[in-house]
This record gives C-alpha cells, structure tokens and sequence, in this order.
C-alpha cells in the first residue's frame, strides 16, 4: 500500500494567535467582553478578596479548595521547600554578580535551572503525575526564596532566611526587606500575589506549556515562562506605569503630558489590554486595595487614571482602553515599600503558581505543540553560487 505524504492542512490564524483556542483547561479562563475572569470554577477576585495565597494554590493544584487539615498540612509542607539546597545557596552570590542590570528575574531563570539539577528534576515524560507534582510544589515554593536572596546579594546585603511560621506573601516581604511586615501591607501583597497567579494563555504561559509538550522537566518549562515574563510587553509593566505617574508629576500637567504622547502614538503603560474590552477587574480590586492605604500617591493615581480614560476615549474614540492590572499593581507595591525592580519579579513569585497547574494539566497530554508558519522567503530551490 503506498504512503500517504500528504503535508497536514494549513489554517491561517491572526497575528500573535489572537482568539486561536490551541487546548482545553480546567484551569480558569478570561473573558474579556464581561470583564470577569476565574480560577476553575471560582471569582479570581473574589478569590483574592476572601482567601489566602495558600488556599488558591491548592486550588489551582489540586482542583479544590482545602479545608482547615488540607490547607494546614498543604501550607507546612510548602514552607518546608522554601529552605534552599546547601550548593544552590552557594552559587547564587556569582548568579546575582552575574546579573548585572537585570536583576532578579535574569538571575532567576539560572537558579532555577541549579535547583532543578540540585533536586535532580527528570523530564516529565518519564515520571509520574505524583513526582511532577512534587517538582512543581519544590520549585514554585523556593521562588520567593530565590527571587529575595538575589536582590539581597546584588546590594552587598545578606539573604533572609525563609520562615515556617510566616505565610506565603508575609514571608515573601521578611525576606526581601529582614523585617516582620504589618498585616495591612502582607494582605495587600497577598491579594496582588492572588490577583496575578493565572491569566489565560498569556505568552509566560503558553510558553510552558510548550516546553512541557517536549516533555522536557519542570526547571525547563519554568525557567522559558521567567524568559517571556521578562519582556515589558508582559510583566514588565508594573514600574513603567508608576515611571509614568512619575513623569507626569502633578495634577496640571496630566492633560498636556498625555495628550502629547498619545498624539506622538507613544504607549501610555498600565492602559488597556489586548483581552480587556471594559475594565480590567485586576486593576478595580488593586485600586480598592490602594485607597485602603489612601495618601497622596493614590489621590493622583486615581486622578490619572479619570483624565487619561477621558483624553483616550476622545482621541480614541471607538476604542475601549482602561487601566490594567499593571497601573495599580505598581501603586500597591509602592506603598507596601517593594523596590521597583522588584514589581516584575513579585509578579514572577506569583505566577509560578500558575505556571505550575499549567504543566502539570499540558504534562498528561502526550501530544507535543508544533505549530507551522508561512514561507515568504525567495522561491526554492536555488542553485548554490560556487565559491568565487
């Protein structure tokens, strides 16, 4: 019988895959008209409004919610991983010397490949659902660890150890900055930590999700998700929103500041959003959680915020751009004193969460992601020139 060669059937798509269903999930999902999005079955706000960091990472996990023992003993085990490897801790002062400029989130792609050795993570095509959960849960909790221990070197300061006894975000803050947080500001992180643990396919998760389908181990797949996060197309946004508040400076000059960059075509950062057509449900829980705080940097922000919505629906007329997440995300880390080149790794120790229910769901489907594209290049073949 002869074989069929026949190339598969080609489907055009819009450009950056946009509306392009590629799997299925059990995950969550946005939907962007209603402005709402969830974590399986549940509010990602509400979520964050009346829930711990714990409780939505063994949701997102495991599929539900724990009671009081399942949160107990999901909790302590998680803080026991926070406790790095005696030879990772060792290298991360020459990952962070290393770093230079980039930081944290540079530094962390390398110490994520050193705990996956360390932890002698295996391709997920040759183990089972219990060890790639176990993988995930190892990895995601020494994040905050790692993320904190290499801004600290990077400063001349020494790492803070993680504590047991601290929750997820309040020790994420004793780490970075050596002191106990109050309870306002450890909540406040808690629910941006929340509020950014899954979005969609965005591309950090997409990105895993692929590397997953390889089969490769859970290091790989994390470390190629901090790759794309990195970009400030994604999460780097949350320090240039506040650079623009900066930039503005004072209530007179939003009008004329804005209207010049958006007449020049320029980006104004922490507005809209290429899911969002109303507004971002992200960016509404934040601002509440800012005017708790209350003060003069939210007064302007909220400012902003009215005055730029209202210069983009005039000269934008049509269009529907609001605040995202990134606008009031860097308003909140602000007052809870996180340095702004901690805004994109503090999104990072949250999403690995994410991150992480997203490899463990792609790493039960056998088939790997191979996607074609369009040759536009000079007509083949050509015949090679001889050498002159």
């Amino acid at each position: 019988m002869p074989i069929n060669r026949a190339a598969p059937a080609s489907v055009d798509v819009p450009r950056g895959l946009a509306g392009v269903v590629v799997t299925d999930t059990a995950l969550g999902d946005v939907r962007g008209l209603e402005g709402f999005y969830h974590y399986r079955q549940y509010s990602a706000v509400e979520l964050a409004q009346t829930r711990g960091f714990e409780d939505v990472w063994h949701l997102m996990v495991h599929g539900e919610l724990p009671d009081a023992a399942q949160l107990s003993a999901f909790a302590a085990r998680a803080a026991r991983l926070r406790r790095l490897p005696d030879d990772v801790r060792a290298a991360l002062p020459g990952v962070a010397a290393a770093s230079g400029p980039s930081g944290p989130l540079s530094g962390l792609r390398t110490a994520l490949s050193l705990l996956g050795a360390s932890q002698g993570f295996r391709p997920v095509y040759d183990i089972d659902a219990d060890r790639h959960r176990a993988d995930t849960l190892a990895a995601a909790a020494a994040v905050p660890t790692l993320l904190t221990a290499l801004y600290r070197l990077g400063r001349g300061l020494e790492p803070v150890e993680p504590r047991e006894d601290l929750p997820y975000a309040a020790n994420y803050l004793y780490m970075l900055t050596g002191s106990e947080p109050d309870e306002m500001r450890a909540r406040a992180i808690e629910q941006y930590l929340i509020s950014t643990i899954d979005h969609g396919f965005n591309a950090s998760t997409f990105t895993a999700r692929v590397i997953t389908s390889t089969g490769a181990d859970v290091a790989a797949a994390l470390v190629g998700a901090v790759g794309a996060l990195s970009g400030p197309l994604h999460g780097g946004a949350p320090s240039r929103a506040l650079d623009t508040l900066d930039a503005i400076g004072t209530p007179d000059r939003i009008d004329s500041w804005i209207r010049a960059r958006v007449l020049a075509g320029d980006r104004i950062m922490g507005f809209g959003h290429p899911v969002y057509r109303t507004e971002d449900p992200r960016s509404r829980m934040l601002r509440g959680v800012a005017e708790r705080f209350g003060g003069p940097l939210v007064d302007f922000a909220i400012e902003v915020e009215r005055q730029v919505e209202a210069i983009l629906a005039e000269l934008k007329p049509g269009r529907e751009l609001h605040t995202n997440v990134e606008f009031y995300a860097g308003v909140v880390m602000e007052l809870c004193g996180l340095p702004r080149e901690m805004f994109t790794p503090t999104f990072a120790a949250a999403r690995v969460v994410g991150w992480s229910a997203n490899i463990l769901e792609q790493a039960r489907d056998p088939k790997i992601i191979r996607p074609a594209a369009r040759y536009v290049g000079p007509v083949p073949p050509v015949a090679v020139p001889a050498v002159a």
